[in-house]
């Protein structure tokens, strides 16, 4: 289902000779941050073979981000793994090439929305099962859902795969002012600010859509909560999110310094 960037695109990437530096502290801690996030991920099945990818602009360098490279797993990633890629498909640091449809999906989102400093998209199975279903994915039935209230998008006109600029485009310019956008016959994807505050969002977003698949299959009837309440929810939750997101992403990082401390390399 993977495929590699450079055996997809037929023309090649311009040379770039005036090589930023890239060794600072800030891109250190986001390397370990984002190689943290692949981890956890896989340990909550988040994953989809070698398929799913999450990318963040470089600290100090808006026109590079960092992505996993085609042929890893989730689970294998550390922070040195991860490569730093131009909006042309250079690669910049590291051994590899990004994932074609990460490349044309990626670079496009955060060329065309500079507020997504950071990217997250992935096929977790059941986000991804209400993608497949009629209607709006989220009922707004429970409480975890309602962090998302008002900031979801629904990317109706699934093309295929993403193996050029036009479909990442394309997927661009339906997000509009989302966060999370469900991507119809397909999977998800997270916009955020920061890389703890899209590990955040991840994480819920599944957490939110496994409780309403599982209220679903009862075959009874499923309520809403009523949209006046669900919106001053949503604000109640938003505030100090920031913050709580940060904590989040500290304490998968003290689990994984404890248990596969190997992802900092």
């Amino acid at each position: 289902m993977a495929h590699s960037l450079h055996s997809s695109s037929s023309t090649p990437a311009p040379f770039r000779s005036n090589r930023p530096d890239l060794a600072s502290d800030a891109i250190r801690t986001a390397r370990e941050d984002l190689a943290a996030c692949f981890r956890m991920a896989a340990r909550n099945g988040f994953e989809e073979g070698i398929c799913n990818h999450f990318s963040a602009v470089v600290p100090g360098h808006d026109d590079l981000f960092l992505v996993n490279p085609y042929g890893y797993a989730f689970r294998e990633l550390t922070a040195s793994k991860l490569l730093i890629c131009d909006f042309h498909g250079n690669v910049l640091d590291g051994e590899g090439v990004p994932e074609a449809t990460a490349f044309y999906i990626h670079a496009e989102m955060h060329k065309r929305l500079p507020r997504a400093k950071v990217a997250f998209h992935t096929h977790m199975p059941y986000a991804t099962a209400l993608s497949m279903t009629e209607g709006d994915p989220l009922i707004w039935a429970g409480q975890t859902a309602l962090k998302f209230y008002g900031r979801t998008a629904v990317d109706r006109d699934y093309n295929g795969l993403a193996l050029d600029n036009r479909e990442g485009a394309r997927i661009a310019s339906a997000v509009g002012d989302a966060d999370i956008v469900f991507m119809k016959h397909h999977g998800v994807m997270v916009l955020a600010p920061t890389i703890a505050e899209a590990w955040d969002d991840l994480y819920y977003l599944e957490r939110a859509a496994e409780v309403q698949v599982l209220a679903m299959s009862t075959g009874r009837k499923v309520l809403a909560v009523d949209p006046a309440i669900a919106a001053e929810t949503y604000k109640q939750m938003r505030e100090g999110d920031s913050e709580s997101a940060r904590l989040h992403l500290a304490a998968i990082r003290r689990q994984l310094d404890a248990e596969e401390p190997q992802y900092r390399h």
